[in-house]
């Protein structure tokens, strides 16, 4: 079998996916600053929601979770993978070439069915206006998906996991040019985005070819692989569409209150950023791994990088929710309070965090548990699972307003995320062995937990004895730095002490990866 090294793949993508996350954040600091919560922002987050919503339900989850496992298998068996390649991307540029334009026409109807409360204020008009620009982004960045599943199936994260920088550097040096040249912001950034999906889809694109993935657009054939492809990915696409429908429901909750979009759009960036570097990583490793090594028939092989992949999601994750739970507004304060983002939306997105942090966890170890049907093309599972997500989000979204108002989207995302995982949790037993955590994983998860809540307690007394340092103008940049040496302290040599974990793992994988 051709080798994925996990930790070593997964330290690639988690570190591009840090770099790409951090500069989101900055990106989000400056459309807080320039622009702020406010009708203009609600219409942006609205309108880019759009183009990130199909990009999920047919890129990131229906086609990946079809195309990545196919293309694994055929190029672990050297059975004509770039064919195959080939006919996925014709298939799928046709598709999203007629969705583009059906949406270009019909952004109106998109707009109510997805921002409701908009219709009746300026910010109807703003996110139609807005949505016609950055719709296109799909095309390009849907493309992108499949070179970038093709890359990874290989064994080359980089170029992949390297490529959504490039919206985030893009975006932030418009915005500052025309803030710079006294244009309207805005406009700038939204020219921006479509801008940036062709440089992002050229970029997997050479990488690919130097890779030696070699495909070339052409006609769309319908062959028994696209039946195949088709067959897997209808589900998934349907999973993909409950989980969107869940983000929908949240916003339309969200548009009938003022400014709640953008403060929910904030917390949601900032929960994230140890998402996206822990579980989409590991999920972006492992799918292709437990692909091949199921092919190879190397089921101890499999078992082992399901469980180090488990054990290392937990360990990088655990420690984060609890960071978002207890100490929300330093951190928000710290990003985003300046400009026109006043202390009053500091402290409501900093409650929408702590909210979302709860659910982190679940959101992560998702991503861990999901591959093992993926690599085995079963995607109508968790679309059932996803449907029972959907109802429970659905009715916590609606049922809670009239005690939580805008808060309730989050919660609801919370408690759907802990029961898609427990559902997700209790189907995988029944794949066998190679879907079950070893003994190591389940030796270790324990003292994950307790040097957890070891770090948690240390954070909690560092932020009491801060005290007002942390509502200081500059003195809050040194007390969260403070807090997060101090909590990453006490977390690595209690973790360290009681056996959660070896840092010597993480070391020998640098080495591996340097050489």
């Amino acid at each position: 079998m051709k080798p994925i090294r996990l930790i070593s793949g997964v330290l690639t993508v988690g570190f591009w996916t840090l770099a790409s996350r951090v500069l989101g954040l900055v990106r989000d600091t400056v459309i807080l600053a320039l622009i702020g919560p406010g009708p203009v922002m609600d219409a942006f987050v609205a309108a880019f929601r759009l183009p990130n919503m199909f990009r999920r339900f047919f890129a990131e989850g229906a086609f990946n979770a079809a195309f990545v496992p196919i293309f694994s298998k055929k190029y672990e068996g050297e059975e004509n993978p770039l064919v195959f390649a080939r006919d996925a991307l014709n298939g799928l540029a046709t598709v999203l070439l007629v969705i583009t334009a059906l949406a270009l026409v019909f952004m109106p109807a998109l707009v109510w069915a997805t921002a409701g409360g908009f219709a009746q204020d300026a910010r109807f008009d703003l996110t139609v206006g807005f949505g016609r620009v950055v719709f296109p982004y799909i095309l390009f960045i849907s493309l992108a998906a499949l070179f970038s599943g093709a890359l990874n199936a290989t064994g080359h994260f980089a170029a992949a996991a390297a490529a959504p920088t490039l919206l985030n550097v893009l975006v932030i040096s418009a915005m500052l040019a025309g803030y710079l040249l006294g244009d309207e912001v805005i406009w700038w950034l939204i020219w921006t985005i479509p801008l940036a999906g062709v440089a992002q889809l050229a970029l997997v694109w050479v990488a690919a070819e130097r890779s030696g993935v070699k495909v070339r657009p052409g006609r769309p054939r319908w062959t028994p692989d696209m039946k195949r492809l088709l067959r897997v990915a209808i589900p998934a696409a349907l999973a993909g569409g409950v989980m969107q429908i869940n983000l929908l429901v949240g916003q339309q909750v969200a548009s009938q209150f003022g400014q709640a979009v953008s403060w929910l759009y904030a917390a949601d960036r900032l929960y994230q950023l140890p998402l996206g570097v822990v579980g989409i990583a590991v999920g972006i490793v492992l799918l292709p791994d437990l692909s091949r090594r199921l092919k190879a028939q190397d089921n101890d092989g499999a078992q082992h990088a399901f469980s180090r992949a488990g054990e290392m999601a937990l360990a990088l994750t655990l420690p984060a929710a609890a960071a978002l739970v207890i100490v929300p507004l330093p951190i928000v304060s710290v990003l985003f309070e300046r400009g026109r983002t006043t202390h009053a939306d500091a402290e409501a997105i900093a409650l929408a965090v702590a909210i979302y942090g709860l659910g982190l966890p679940a959101f992560v170890l998702q991503k861990v548990l999901q591959p093992q049907f993926f690599a085995r093309e079963n995607t109508r599972t968790p679309f059932y699972y996803a449907l029972w997500s959907m109802a429970v989000n659905a009715i916590l979204a609606v049922g809670l307003v009239p005690v939580a108002g805008w808060l309730s989207p989050a919660i609801a995302t919370t408690a759907a995320a802990w029961v898609m995982l427990v559902m997700l949790f209790v189907g995988g037993r029944r794949l066998g062995d190679t879907a079950r955590f070893d003994a190591r994983f389940r030796k270790r998860w324990p003292r994950i937990l307790i040097a957890s809540l070891i770090m948690t307690g240390v954070l909690w007394g560092t932020y009491l004895g801060l005290g007002s340092m942390l509502s200081m103008n500059y003195w809050r940049y040194i007390a969260l730095i403070l807090l997060v040496v101090t909590g990453m302290a006490a977390y690595a040599l209690a973790g360290h002490v009681i056996g959660a974990f070896r840092l010597s793992d993480f070391r020998s994988a640098l080495r591996r990866k340097r050489s």
